[in-house]
C-alpha cells in the first residue's frame, strides 16, 4: 500500500512540477527509448541470474505490494502455540510430541493457530527442530550451530531477488544513457531537418537519460529495499523460534523461553509480556 502511495507521490511532485513550468507530458512517452532501456536492463538481469534467479525474482514481486505477515498479532499467536507445545513436553514428555510435529496441519495445538500454520516454512523450520528434540542426542550447542547454518541458507535464498532487483536498478541508469547515445547518433544523422525538428530528437534522446535514473531510484531502488525489509522480517521470525526452542533446551519452563523469544523481536512488532500473557491464557481456553 505505502509503496502505491510512494509512487504516486513522487510522480505527483516530479511531472507536476514539470507540467507546471510549461513543459509537456507527451515528451516522455517515447517507446523506442523504454525498449532500450527495459530491454537492455532485463536482459543483463536474465543473463546474470540464471534460471532459479528469475524464478525466484519473479515470486518474490507481488510480495513487494503486500504488507508483511510477521506482525504483533502474528508473533503472538506463534508464542502462544510454542508455549502450549513446550508446555506438553514438560508435562507429558517429548514423545507426546511426536504426532503434532510429523503432521502439524493435523495437530490440534498447530492448526489452532491458522496465522502460523500456513507459513510453510517457518513451521518446518519449528517442526524439524522438535524432531531432533524428540529423536536426536544433540545438545543445544548443536542445534544452535545447526540452526545457524540453516538460517545462513535461508537468508542467501531470500537475497537472491534483492540482489537482482538492486543490479536491475544499478544498470537502469546505464541503459538510459546507451539509450541517450543512440538517441545522439539518430540526431547526428538527421542534421538536415529543421531546428524545429532536431530540437525534438535531441528532446527524445535527453529523455532516455531521464527514464533511467527515474526509474532506477525512484522505482526499483525502493522495491529492492522493501524486498530487503521483508527478508529482514522473515529472518526475525525464524531467530524467535530458535531463541525460544534453545531456551527451552537449557532447561527453562515455557513460559520464561517463550519471554527469551519475545526479546529477539524488533520493538515495533514485540507484544508486551502482559499482552502475550493474556493472549497464551485465552489461547490455551480455546
Amino acid at each position: 500500500m505505502f509503496v502505491i502511495i510512494g509512487y504516486i507521490f513522487m510522480c505527483v511532485c516530479i511531472l507536476g512540477a514539470y507540467a507546471a513550468h510549461g513543459g509537456h507530458l507527451g515528451t516522455f512517452w517515447q517507446p523506442s527509448e523504454l525498449i532500450i532501456i527495459f530491454g537492455g536492463a532485463i536482459g543483463a538481469m536474465i543473463a546474470a541470474q540464471g534460471a532459479k534467479g528469475m524464478k525466484s525474482t519473479i515470486a518474490a514481486l507481488p510480495l513487494m505490494f503486500k504488507s508483511s505477515p510477521y506482525n504483533k498479532p502474528f508473533y503472538m499467536d506463534l508464542f502462544a502455540m510454542m508455549f502450549e507445545i513446550l508446555s506438553k513436553v514438560r508435562k507429558e514428555g517429548l514423545m507426546s510430541i511426536e504426532t503434532d510435529i510429523e503432521d502439524p496441519h493435523s495437530s490440534p495445538i498447530i492448526s489452532k493457530y491458522a496465522s502460523v500454520s500456513h507459513d510453510h516454512h517457518l513451521t518446518e523450520f519449528l517442526c524439524d527442530y522438535l524432531r531432533l528434540m524428540v529423536g536426536g542426542n544433540l545438545n543445544s550447542m548443536e542445534i544452535e550451530n545447526l540452526m545457524d547454518v540453516e538460517l545462513e541458507a535461508h537468508h542467501a535464498d531470500a537475497h537472491v531477488a534483492v540482489d537482482a532487483v538492486t543490479k536491475l536498478a544499478d544498470g537502469l541508469p546505464a541503459f538510459g544513457i546507451v539509450a541517450a547515445v543512440m538517441g545522439v547518433v539518430h540526431v547526428m544523422g538527421s542534421l538536415h531537418l529543421p531546428p524545429p525538428a532536431l530540437g525534438e530528437l535531441i528532446g527524445a534522446a535527453l529523455v532516455g537519460t531521464f527514464m533511467g535514473i527515474w526509474l532506477a531510484y525512484g522505482f526499483f531502488g525502493p522495491l529492492a529495499t522493501v524486498l530487503e525489509k521483508q527478508g529482514l522480517a522473515t529472518s526475525i521470525a525464524f531467530q524467535a523460534v530458535k531463541v525460544t526452542l534453545l531456551a527451552s533446551l537449557n532447561g527453562y519452563a515455557p513460559q520464561v523461553a517463550v519471554e527469551f523469544g519475545r526479546k529477539a523481536l524488533s520493538i515495533h512488532e514485540r507484544p508486551s509480556f502482559k499482552e502475550l500473557e493474556e493472549h497464551v491464557k485465552n489461547a490455551k481456553g480455546k
